[in-house]
Order: C-alpha cells, then sequence, then structure tokens
C-alpha cells in the first residue's frame, strides 16, 4: 500500500479529503436552505457526492473531473448557492495527473455553464455587474488550482530526475572505477609480469642449452609466472578497460625502450620531426601504444629486434613500433585485450590504427594521433 508523506495510507488520505469536502459542501448547502423539497434533497445529495467522488480522484483524475463539474452545474440549478470546491479539487488533481488540455476545455465549458445554471434557478439576479465579478472569481480560484496541480508535477517530475540522475551517476561511477582498474592492471601489471616470465623463460631455455640443471627457484619464478599471466587475463576479460590512464606520457617512452633492452630485445627508439607539445589524452595514450606493442613483442613475437619510431607532424603524432617477430603475411592477428584496448584508445581520440603481419615477416603496430595546436 502506498503511503504519503505523513505515513498516512493513500487511499486513506483520499477518503478523508473526500469526506471533509462534502461536509463542508453540505454545510454551506444547509446554512442558506430552509426548505426540505425534493428538488433540495437532489442538491443535498449532488453536494455530497461531488465531494465524496474526489476519493477517486487519483485512479480516475478525469472521469472525476467530469463527475464533480456536472455535479457543481446540478446544485446550482437546484438553487444552492455553493461554490464549486469539489471541482477544484478535481482541476488540481487532473492537472497534477498531466491532464492539462482536458482540465482548460474542461473548465471553460465549466465556466459557461455554471452562471447559466444559476439563472435558470433564480441565483444571483442582483445584477450584471455581481454577476461578472463572481465570474471573475471563479477563474482566479480555477487558474489557481491548475497552477498548483502543475507546480507540484513539475517538482515531483524534477524530483523523480534528480533521482534518476542519481542513480546513474553511482552507476557510471562505478563502471568507470572499474574500467580504471581493468586498464590499470592491463597497462602496468601486465607488461611487468610479461618480462619476469620472459626473463624466467630465457633462463630456463639457456640453462638447459648448456646441459645445466636449472634452479628450482627459477622454475617456481617462471610456474608463478604463467600462473599469474593466465589469472591476470581471467581478470581482464571480466573487468573491461577504458579510464584515463595514469600521468605517464612520451618523456617515459624511453623507459620502456630500454626495459625491453634489459629483457634482451634488441629495440631501438627514433624520434622524427619538430616535437611539440600534445594534448595530455594523446601523450598518455601513446605511452601505452609504445607499452602494449613491447608486451606483445616480449609475449607472443619470438623477435630479435624492435623499433619505436615517434613522427611528431603539424597536424598529428604517429607511433609505429615494428618487430622483426614470427608474424607473416598470411598469419591472421587474434585480436587481444591489448590490441582491443590500444585500438579503443586511438578511435576515442578520433585517430587511425592499424596491426598487422610485414611483409618482410614481423609485426607493425601503426597509430595517427590528430592534435590540434594553437598558434
Amino acid at each position: 500500500m502506498r503511503t504519503g508523506r505523513s505515513g498516512i495510507p493513500a487511499g486513506l488520505g483520499d477518503w478523508v479529503i473526500a469526506a471533509g469536502v462534502a461536509a463542508a459542501l453540505l454545510v454551506t448547502g444547509l446554512s442558506g436552505q430552509s426548505s426540505a423539497t425534493s428538488l433540495d434533497l437532489l442538491g443535498y445529495a449532488l453536494l455530497a457526492g461531488g465531494g465524496l467522488v474526489l476519493a477517486a480522484r487519483r485512479r480516475a483524475p478525469v472521469a472525476v473531473l467530469a463527475v464533480t463539474g456536472l455535479f457543481a452545474v446540478g446544485y446550482q440549478a437546484a438553487g444552492f448557492d455553493v461554490p464549486a470546491v469539489a471541482y477544484l479539487f478535481a482541476v488540481y488533481a487532473a492537472v497534477r495527473a498531466g491532464h492539462r488540455a482536458v482540465t482548460v476545455a474542461a473548465s471553460v465549458i465549466m465556466l459557461a455553464l455554471l452562471p447559466l445554471a444559476a439563472l435558470a434557478s433564480g441565483l444571483h439576479d442582483t445584477g450584471e455587474a455581481f454577476a461578472q465579478a463572481r465570474g471573475a472569481l471563479e477563474l482566479a480560484w480555477l487558474i489557481a488550482a491548475g497552477a498548483a496541480g502543475e507546480a507540484l508535477r513539475q517538482a515531483e517530475r524534477r524530483a523523480e530526475e534528480a533521482e534518476r540522475t542519481r542513480e546513474e551517476t553511482a552507476r557510471r561511477r562505478a563502471d568507470e572505477e572499474r574500467l580504471h582498474i581493468a586498464r590499470e592492471l592491463h597497462d602496468s601489471l601486465t607488461h611487468q609480469i610479461s618480462i619476469i616470465k620472459v626473463q624466467a623463460e630465457v633462463a630456463v631455455h639457456v640453462a638447459r642449452k648448456r646441459g645445466e640443471q636449472p634452479p628450482e627457484a627459477l622454475l617456481a619464478i617462471r610456474e608463478a609466472g604463467r600462473e599469474a599471466a593466465r589469472e591476470l587475463r581471467a581478470t581482464l576479460e571480466a573487468l573491461r578497460e577504458d579510464d584515463p590512464a595514469p600521468p605517464r606520457g612520451l618523456d617515459h617512452v624511453a623507459e620502456l625502450v630500454e626495459r625491453a633492452r634489459s629483457g634482451g630485445l634488441d629495440a631501438t627508439l627514433t624520434i622524427e620531426g619538430q616535437r611539440h607539445d600534445v594534448p595530455a589524452e594523446v601523450d598518455r595514450t601513446a605511452y601505452r601504444i609504445v607499452q602494449e606493442s613491447l608486451t606483445n613483442v616480449a609475449r607472443h613475437a619470438a623477435a630479435v629486434t624492435a623499433s619505436v619510431r615517434i613522427d611528431y607532424r603539424p597536424d598529428a603524432l604517429v607511433i609505429r613500433v615494428d618487430d622483426d617477430g614470427k608474424a607473416t603475411p598470411d598469419t591472421e592477428p587474434v585480436p587481444g585485450v591489448g590490441l582491443l584496448g590500444m585500438r579503443e584508445r586511438v578511435t576515442a581520440l578520433g585517430g587511425r590504427l592499424r596491426a598487422a603481419p610485414r611483409g618482410e615477416g614481423g609485426f607493425t603496430v601503426q597509430a595517427e594521433l590528430p592534435v590540434s595546436r594553437t598558434p
């Protein structure tokens, strides 16, 4: 059961208001009548009915509007000079429910019928000026009731919109945090684990090639690296990535290349063009593309050499990473989490990404990121 702001059930509150309006109408009608004719009894019934029907104003506001209007015209025609209070409540309820056009049309009809009903019953024979003043007062009350209903309707709509916005904001922040965690895991932790795993694999391979038994600790490191890489990939599948990265950019690319060299890869860095400032998003994305590319070379390519080329152009920054690994032109690249992440980053900035085997063997990743320079 729905409850109002005071904790009273909505249905009970509606009946209390309806009974109160009906009682007020009856008291007003009784105070002005001294006879008890059949017409008077009909008027009392219309007064009471006009109030009690308000109990259904939430469920059927348009029907209640029509019924209260007809009852008001009816008891005016029966000679009861009682304001159409129930109709004002119905106007408020109908406008609050969003039925503005119907309410306006019904109110225009009411303003035309009420004076005719009063004249037919002999009420308000005091002159045209009095009739005009009464009509203006009735119009003012109708406008006030409609304005109150519209004001509350707008307030409720704003409250609902604010609640929906809060929920959407909370959900978006949760998604952003989830994506941020996934991105950081992939961009930072995956790179480090891959280096550890590759170096352990190389050490085990060299030891066996020399005919030596690899130390147990080295074998444990290798297995731990493999397991960590599998667990991290599974985590990244559950947590999809894309959120602002930490503040590392083009100034730190040399560190990535040096780290790759320390892992046994003959990596080089070439910078071309006139270096200039680029947007922060482009700066971070360029770093992540180089990081991801070198990580993929170490993990998958079985390459000996890799070259990183950064070309500063007037309207774009071009990053290219080539390796001489095992990929061939006939190799179909499998888009993993890292490659998908690079493509999403580049696309989000309005750039282009090409990741494919090279004709002479190996693999190339080339990203073109647009930049807008302020003159």
